[in-house]
């Protein structure tokens, strides 16, 4: 309630559109983020990568955040066969070639492991390991980093929003 006894129109806002708080909290959050990897030197661009990654798997709460985990590093593992293995034979440009059509048909093919089943997470960490030239080092780090964040984010919105609704609710 205003001073003057009328709701607040942010607060009537904010709870009739949930994206308002979630937006709130990962704006805030990836404030947080981007200082965090400038103070810890991993690559923030990886972080914001897992933290995509949490926020488009379709499996909510823990099993949502191991599997995107699992597929994440499962990327970051491959795409280092993809460039050890491509280095064995460096003047046969045909073997890496070669080398990314199996290591890609694989890391569809893992989906039918449950913690493995996000695709698009093995090839964000593939991807990752790849735009950082295979410093795995601080990729891994930054795109785990990166997941919790995205948790943090997507939870503390939801949070958010619900506390908002119920405030609205009790004023109206």
């Amino acid at each position: 309630m205003t001073s003057h006894g009328e709701t607040d129109p942010l607060l009537v806002y904010a709870a009739m559109n949930r994206r308002f708080p979630l937006a709130l909290t990962t704006g805030l959050l990836s404030a947080l983020w981007g200082w965090a990897a400038v103070s810890f030197n991993l690559p923030g661009w990886a972080g914001f990568l897992g933290c995509t990654a949490w926020f488009a798997c379709p499996k909510p709460n823990l099993s949502g955040f191991l599997t995107t985990l699992c597929t994440l590093l499962s990327g970051v593992l491959w795409a280092q066969v993809i460039i050890y293995g491509s280095a064995l034979a460096p003047q046969v440009e045909m073997l890496s070639y070669a080398m990314t059509g199996i290591v890609a048909f694989l890391m569809c093919m893992q989906a039918r492991h449950l913690l493995l089943s996000f695709v698009p997470g093995t090839f964000i960490g593939a991807c990752a390991t790849f735009a950082a030239q295979g410093e795995w080092k601080s990729v891994t780090p930054a795109l785990v980093l990166g997941l919790l964040f995205g948790f943090a984010m997507k939870s503390s919105g939801s949070w958010l929003a619900a506390r908002l609704a119920a405030k609205s609710e009790q004023a109206a």
